[in-house]
């Protein structure tokens, strides 16, 4: 376990929180969302958070290793002790620039929690977020059971509500339990599949 010392007390170390914004589309709404949760996440003293945002990343386009410009991107999701996935919905599932960003990289999401805040229409992003667990499953993470779901959130004003709040906390709670036990577990045995 990463460990600070206070003097009289020794206190785990924040965990270190990566928030990825999901879409690339032009006049996209993820950025207000992941602003709206990054400030909740922020106010906990048990995290850092950091930001990789797909709609500023040149990845390729095929599967496999990601081009060398993206070695930046690579070491923020190696450093991370957790994930918040910002995603929209887009036709029932995930945008393709957030697929891409997934599959460009492998070892860097294992033994990790990830959490979901989703957005969209009727169906608040849920679909999404179904279709995003099977496929961190398949990277070897722990999906965290509550997300956070904003149905037509078409302004700031609309995230600011007492349930989102609650939601937000809630998932928070979930993900950095997750993430202090996963930490701790690959600081003792690592994780290799």
């Amino acid at each position: 376990m990463t460990t600070v010392s206070t003097g009289t007390t020794t206190l785990a170390a924040p965990l270190r929180l990566t928030l990825v914004i999901g879409s690339s589309r032009q006049g996209r709404f993820a950025p207000t969302v992941a602003e709206w949760f990054r400030e909740h996440a922020t106010r906990r003293p048990d995290l850092t958070v950091d930001i990789v945002d797909v709609g500023e990343l040149d990845l390729p386009h095929t599967f496999g290793a990601p081009a060398p410009e993206a070695a930046g991107t690579r070491a923020a999701l190696a450093a991370a002790d957790a994930f918040v996935i910002v995603t929209p919905e887009y036709n029932h599932s995930y945008p393709a620039a957030l697929k891409n960003l997934i599959d460009a990289h492998g070892r860097e999401w294992q033994a990790k929690p990830v959490g979901f805040v989703s957005y969209g229409g009727i169906s608040g992003g849920l679909r999404a977020v179904e279709h995003l667990r099977g496929v961190f499953a398949e990277l070897h993470t722990v999906t965290v059971r509550d997300t956070v779901s904003f149905h037509n959130p078409w302004g700031a004003a609309q995230l600011a509500t007492e349930a989102a709040d609650t939601a937000a906390k809630t998932l928070l709670d979930q993900l950095i339990w997750w993430g202090e036990a996963l930490r701790a577990a690959r600081a003792t045995r690592p994780y290799g599949q």
